[in-house]
């Protein structure tokens, strides 16, 4: 501590202290070091490099910042502000958000209609072949269709629309073959959502499928457990 303290100040070394656990693993790949928890196995070969680190001083306190990286390209960081800790966190929440479609469209490249179009339009389709199939598997699909409706339903609850209303209006509109039909939450109209450039990532919409299912099907399997009494 008495060497960190007094001595690198005097060598015109910065000592940056109380760094959280969980930015470790961030520094090391952005200035390709390597953490090490003993001075003994402090060699060259783990150290990293920049070209300028600095404290500098902001309206919420002072940050180190750190530029001229040699590997640019692998982290990133984004520096969020606000007039408070509920706006802060509120920005938070959508950079995260953000970073999460970015990630879905990374993952898989794929984009379709928003504002509940491709729920509607999987439900239309899923009630018409459940008609088709007939029977206890007919009754079963035709059910999950009306589960979907769920999603634009509470889309336009949550806009402070007519929920009713608003879904009635986009079935009829998807029967009528306009497929990219949806909620426009800023006119509280139902319009099409390639004309408004309101996209979503395919891959949000069938992980949230793919869980819903397997959640269902997990809980309709209690079914096959028996009672026994002692």
């Amino acid at each position: 501590m008495i060497y960190r303290c007094i001595i690198l100040p005097k060598k015109n070394i910065m000592v940056i202290k109380d760094i959280e656990r969980s930015d470790i693993e961030f520094i090391s790949t952005t200035l390709g070091c390597i953490p090490i928890a003993d001075a003994e196995q402090f060699d060259a070969k783990k150290l990293g490099s920049a070209e300028l680190a600095e404290e500098i001083g902001t309206p919420g306190g002072k940050i180190v910042k750190v530029t001229g990286v040699k590997n640019q390209g692998r982290t990133v960081s984004i520096l969020v502000r606000g007039s408070n800790k509920l706006v802060i966190d509120e920005a938070e929440r959508s950079v995260h958000d953000a970073l999460c479609v970015v990630r879905c469209l990374v993952k898989q490249r794929y984009l379709m209609p928003g504002g509940g179009a491709p729920e509607m339009e999987l439900s239309l389709r899923l009630a018409q072949y459940g008609d088709q199939l007939g029977g206890m598997h007919g009754y079963a699909i035709k059910e999950y269709a009306k589960a979907l409706e769920v999603v634009p339903y509470t889309l336009a609850e949550n806009a402070g629309l007519p929920p009713i209303n608003i879904v009635t209006e986009l079935r009829r509109q998807h029967a009528a073959g306009n497929t990219s039909a949806g909620i426009n939450v800023r006119t509280g109209t139902i319009t099409d959502m390639q004309e408004e450039k309101v996209l979503q990532p395919m891959l949000v919409s069938l992980s949230a499928l793919t869980l819903a299912t397997e959640c269902v099907r997990m809980i309709l399997k209690i079914d096959d457990i028996v009672a026994v009494r002692g």
